[in-house]
């Protein structure tokens, strides 16, 4: 099937080319547009109590967020002195004025001590906006933000809609600071990789399209439903790693084809014979993982599902159809612009008997040795992952002197509410007497400094409840719990919302959707590397060997994000937990990746399998003609990934150092060592399916070449392989 692909692009090759660059053009005049179009947020599950709390507040009471805090302060004067009173209330009375405020609440309203700081020098005023879903508070936040300064009084502003939309202006930034680190760095090490331009330049105009590309998908999908700005950040890491990842491979096979002197034509088909087919089965098996994000009910998380998913497919579909018609055109010019290198012409040499290959047989020789070895190295790795700590996300996440985290941090510090996100609970029905029922049961909890009454209409009221510390925090949610831990008295309904509130349901709500999250991806990964292996030894190890990596990545982010190793170098604020989606977007995305190497790997070990029918002779060959692309992708990714890690947002970092560790982690230990041990241990069983799943194979296996005549002789017995 593969090589009919490859030559039917060898035929339509000028119709593919003109298509790919009719995508990219689309991509920049059209799929660029969504930048404008995506949405902030999304972290809350719509059937969680803190999100009905928020429903029904609006229904009964009316909007009554409070959207932006505006942080007054002056060193020098107090806040009853006339040159800050008046300067500060001249200002609040315009903002009232203004269309897009629904009302503004200040201490020189209300006269409430928790609106002043404990030394009286600074104030804080609490703004709503009449725009009722997120764009459009940012819009309107935006508007009238000049409005908000105090002629002479240091003025800030913080609170949730300037906290994403600080965020999303971090993002920005973020997303062009990396393109411009990674693509400068990535031509000159593909240009070391490859030893000439042309070859180099190749994997870039792929990553191009596969962006521009995705960007299109992403912008369709936003006009049936609602994706995160934060999707952009996945399309562009996930959609220039991976297809510079599989151009590096399709192209490596390319120039090893030629090589053996076949013309353009025949290499290409040959190519996808074997490369296209790894590439495919690689594609797929990363899409079928990010697409298990899909199940979650934050739009967060699907918006994330969708970004890699467009992002993979789209780079898989580039290296299998424009790129490999752009290599038939290019031809033996694939070679052209040739760079002088230090290391000559056999560097890049594939045969049995090269370094990687005298890799392989040394840990085959101890194979027992070496598993152990790596398996107590990824042990101590992954330890930390023990006492890992949840908490939901906060203006920490934002570089230290970003505004919002400015006001956050002032007002945790610095006056007697000690909270930028305090408890709300909602009471309906009973009236007054009922609500001030459940306010005084609530004074009386453990770490709650204050309870007020917020509005009130018909049977219904709203209270805040402030506390002591971070809305992060362990004693924020010890209030929350025991809130709703309260009775309700007789005909009342109690519901507790604010960002607390949001942050123990979202933990909840991935708690109990992960088992689905890891079915889908396991499932997934077993039947499409079964079709690829015709094993069900090597995706079961695949599976295991996947989650060794991925728990060494854990634990580093835990010991440094957690603990705060290396914060001060590497630039952000350790908050004591981890927020909960950003193991789960790890997990899916490093999973995918891992499974990628691995596919790699074995798609040529099984080659050699089919070529010759020795389980030795076949990993040691296969990691001889893998090993040098494999680390080279690694390498590239890396860069790729690096260039997020070093933004500004706490969480992008996060993901990226993980991203980072696991790829070391997987391109050395777990294929260079722990693999060929292991298929060394397994032997004739890596290669074992029963019976009917064999005759499976057979039939509907993605494979291409036939294999040795003892090879199948040995797969045509019902559950039997072939091994030393």
């Amino acid at each position: 099937m593969f090589a009919w692909w490859g030559r039917a692009v060898v035929r339509f090759r000028w119709v593919v080319l003109a298509a790919a660059a009719a995508l990219v053009l689309v991509g920049a005049a059209w799929g660029s547009g969504v930048f404008g179009a995506l949405t902030g947020g999304g972290f809350e599950d719509p059937s969680a109590e803190s999100t009905k709390f928020r429903e029904r507040v609006v229904a009964e009471l009316g909007n009554q967020d409070v959207d932006v805090l505006v942080l007054y302060s002056d060193a020098g004067v107090a806040v009853d002195d006339p040159r800050f009173r008046d300067p500060v209330t001249a200002t609040l009375e315009k903002v009232r004025a203004l269309p897009e405020v629904a009302s503004v609440t200040s201490f020189y309203d209300t006269q409430s001590p928790a609106l002043v700081s404990t030394d009286r020098h600074a104030t804080y005023a609490m703004v709503q906006l009449k725009a009722t879903d997120p764009d459009g508070k940012t819009s309107a936040y935006e508007t009238i933000e000049p409005a908000l300064t105090a002629p002479g009084i240091t003025t800030r502003t913080g609170g949730t809609i300037p906290f994403l939309d600080e965020a999303n202006e971090q993002t920005s930034a973020d997303l062009a600071r990396a393109e411009m680190f990674s693509l400068p760095v990535l031509l000159v090490l593909l240009v070391l990789i490859f030893g000439g331009l042309a070859a180099a330049a190749t994997p870039l105009m792929i990553g191009g399209i596969a962006i521009l590309g995705s960007l299109v998908v992403v912008r369709l999908i936003n006009m049936v439903t609602d994706v995160s700005v934060f999707a952009i950040n996945i399309i562009t890491l996930i959609g220039l790693g991976m297809a510079v990842d599989y151009a590096l491979f399709i192209v490596s096979r390319f120039r090893e084809e030629l090589a053996h002197g076949h013309e353009p034509p025949a290499a290409i088909a040959r190519t996808m014979a074997t490369a296209g087919r790894t590439v495919l089965v690689s594609g797929l098996t990363i899409a079928l993982a990010l697409a298990s994000l899909l199940i979650f009910p934050q739009s967060f998380l699907r918006s994330m599902g969708f970004g890699g998913l467009a992002a993979v497919l789209v780079a898989m579909l580039a290296a299998l159809t424009a790129l490999p018609a752009l290599l038939v055109v290019l031809g033996h010019r694939i070679n052209a612009l040739r760079v002088p290198l230090p290391w000559g012409r056999g560097r890049g040499r594939t045969s049995g008997d090269g370094a990687w290959a005298r890799i392989a047989r040394s840990v085959m020789r101890r194979p027992i040795v070496y598993a152990a070895g790596v398996i107590v190295i990824l042990g101590v790795l992954a330890s930390p992952v023990l006492r890992i700590e949840f908490g939901g996300f906060d203006e920490r996440v934002l570089p230290p002197g970003s505004e919002p985290r400015v006001v956050s941090d002032a007002i945790s510090a610095d006056f007697a509410g000690g909270t930028v996100g305090p408890i709300e609970v909602l009471v309906s029905g009973g009236g007054t007497a009922a609500s001030e029922r459940v306010a005084s049961s609530i004074a009386a909890l453990p770490d709650v400094t204050d309870v007020q009454a917020a509005a009130s209409q018909g049977g219904s009221s709203l209270l805040t409840v402030t506390y002591q510390g971070e809305s992060t925090g362990d004693a924020a949610q010890e209030v929350v719990r025991a809130i709703r831990d309260l009775p309700e008295p007789a005909g009342v309904d109690v519901l507790v919302g604010g960002r607390t509130a949001a942050d123990i349901d979202l933990i909840d709500s991935l708690v109990a959707h992960l088992p689905w999250m890891a079915l889908i991806m396991a499932s997934a990964t077993l039947v499409l590397l079964f079709l690829a292996f015709g094993s069900i030894v090597l995706p079961i190890k695949a599976v295991l060997m996947n989650l060794v990596s991925i728990g060494a990545s854990f634990g580093v982010v835990v010991w440094v994000f957690q603990d705060g190793h290396f914060a001060d170098f590497l630039g952000f604020t350790p908050t004591g937990f981890i927020e909960p989606s950003n193991p789960i977007l790890m997990l899916a995305v490093l999973f995918g990746l891992a499974t990628d190497y691995e596919v790699f790997l074995l798609s040529r070990v099984r080659e050699e399998w089919d070529r010759g029918g020795d389980n030795t002779a076949s990993v040691a060959s296969g990691l001889q003609h893998t090993g040098r692309i494999i680390t080279a992708a690694a390498l590239l990714l890396i860069v790729v990934v690096a260039g997020f890690a070093s933004g500004g947002i706490a969480f992008i970092k996060l993901i990226g150092i993980g991203m980072i560790v696991a790829i070391i982690v997987d391109a050395t230990l777990v294929r260079l060592l722990l693999v060929p041990a292991t298929m060394r241990l397994l032997g004739r069983w890596n290669w074992w399916a029963p019976g009917p799943l064999g005759a499976i194979y057979r039939r509907f296996g993605i494979r291409e070449l036939e294999p040795h005549p003892a090879v199948a002789k040995e797969e045509a017995l019902a559950g039997s392989g072939r091994g030393d």
